[in-house]
Formats: C-alpha cells, structure tokens, sequence
C-alpha cells in the first residue's frame, strides 16, 4: 500500500509556483477573497490561503463583509473587482449566508477571474474539454494526485462517491476526457444508488466525496484499488484539545490494507485544494497580461 502524501505533492506545486512567480518581471499576481460573517472554518480557511499567497508571492487583498449584507452591496463588491485590472483572481468564500444565492453569486464573477472554476460559464468549458476554463480547486487537485502518484486511469474503471457541483461532477468529467489522467469509464453514485457496495466493488480508482464520515467500509473495495478520500468530517473526540478530530469519509485502518494507494485524512486532498488555487490564479496572471 501507498500513501499518497497530499502534503508533499501540494508543497512542490507550491515551490513550481513560487519559482514561476519569482521570475515574472514587474508586477505579481493579485487574488482577492470575499468573506461574508465570521463562520470559524471560512476564518480558518481564508487564512490559510492567504498565508500560501504570501509565500508563493502573490498578492491577496481581503474583502470582510457583514452576515447581513445585501445581495446587491455583495454584487457591488465583485463589480468592482471584476473591474479592477490590477485583480486576476476572485475567491468567495462559501458558505453564504442563507438569503444570498451561492450560484448566482459565483457567476457574477468574471469567467476569466473566477479561479475557484464555479462560474457556470468554467464548468461547461470543463463539459466541452475546454482547457481555456478554470476547473473548481478540488477535483483539480485529486487529478494532480493521481498524475504525480502515478496511477494509471486509461481504461481503467473510476468510481465517484457523490454528485456535488463543488467535487464530485467535475472530478467525473476530467476522468471520462479525452487525455491523460481521464480516458476512464467513469461511473457517478449517490445516496439513491441501489445496491451501491456493488458498484463501488468495481472500482479501479474510487473517489470517495459523500461527505460521511467512515461511509465506505472493507467490503466496499476490491483488493488493489486506488482510494481519493474527498471527506472531511468532524467526530467528537475526547481525547482532542478541539474536542473533536477530523476523518474521511473512507474508514481508513480497513481499507487502507486492500488499497494499493490512498489519501490520507487530513493531508491528503485538502493541501491540493489551495495548491490549486494559486495555480489558477497564476493562469489568471498570465492570461490578462498576455492578451492585453
């Protein structure tokens, strides 16, 4: 079995960056993120890429608005940033608060500025094998795993554990595309998959992101599999200063004897989900200044 180390893959995607960046003449690549309210993980997680701007040397400017703000006054934000040439990238923080629409506020981002890849205009530029789009951070990322782990798709048969907009549709799309990771027969369950245990038995590569935590258990693999654990969950744990600790939704100590490759939780995906954050908004850099 191998460990698929997230931490060590995301930390030379970093250090590429941070080269590439480097050697840009002039003016670096600026990213901006809208936070609306205090949620303690949205805190915890806008940090956590501004920190990662900052050492690749990418420019981050932080937008605080109320939990009670207007959809309008949240629109007039990203107006202005949308027309802002000195900003490539525009990150909203989800969750929003419940009256403001998560879609339609991420398609009032420019296609070309939207580096978390969930404008509409970017997820059917994914369909349609259009690699001018920006693909959302997370399944981007599990690509970059499996490439840089050296997990063969081609013809292989890939199981994805859920139908999210955020991960588990377009990590679908990029392992069915015409290229290398893809080429696979790519099957999609849910909750309403009927006799699921058996569909996933099937899989070569299973991408598990259902958001349960411990959901797939050691009689839901085949001996060999290669296992992309998605889930970050939080289960009490008395132990733990927090409280808590995090979990997948794979139960690990099982599974992980039947895997050739896994990801572990934490330090597996989600390290890749800001690594490819920063690699959008280089893309986004470059783009603008190269058609301008």
């Amino acid at each position: 079995m191998t460990l698929i180390d997230g931490n060590a893959i995301a930390e030379s995607i970093i250090e590429e960056l941070t080269v590439e960046v480097g050697a840009l003449p002039g003016k670096k690549p600026v990213v901006a993120f809208i936070r609306v309210g205090d949620d303690p993980a949205s805190v915890s997680y806008v940090r956590k890429k501004q920190k990662t701007a900052e050492r690749i040397g990418i420019e981050s400017r932080l937008y605080l608005l109320p939990e009670t703000v207007s959809k309008e006054a949240l629109f007039a934000q990203i107006d202005a940033l949308n027309a802002d040439s000195d900003v490539n990238g525009i990150l909203i923080q989800a969750p929003l608060p419940k009256h403001i629409d998560e879609t339609e506020t991420f398609n009032r981002v420019l296609p070309g500025k939207d580096v978390d890849g969930f404008n509409t205009v970017n997820i059917g530029k994914l369909c349609q094998e259009d690699a001018t789009g920006f693909v959302a951070c997370t399944p981007a990322g599990i690509v970059e795993l499996i490439e840089r782990s050296g997990i063969e798709t081609e013809g292989k048969h890939v199981v994805v554990l859920g139908r999210s907009q955020i991960v588990g549709k377009p990590a679908a799309l990029l392992m069915m595309r015409k290229g290398i990771p893809g080429n696979a027969t790519v099957t999609v369950c849910h909750s309403r998959t009927q006799d699921l245990p058996a569909v996933t038995r099937q899989a070569d590569v299973l991408i598990a992101a259902i958001g349960r935590p411990h959901f797939v258990t050691a009689d839901m693999v085949k001996d060999g599999v290669a296992v992309i654990d998605v889930g970050i969950n939080r289960i009490p744990d008395a132990s733990k200063k927090s409280g808590y600790r995090l979990v997948g939704d794979v139960e690990f100590d099982a599974v992980a004897p039947k895997a050739a490759h896994i990801t572990p939780v934490p330090g597996g995906v989600g390290p890749m989900t800001v690594a490819m954050l920063m690699h959008n908004t280089l893309r986004a850099f470059k783009a603008a200044n190269t058609s301008s």
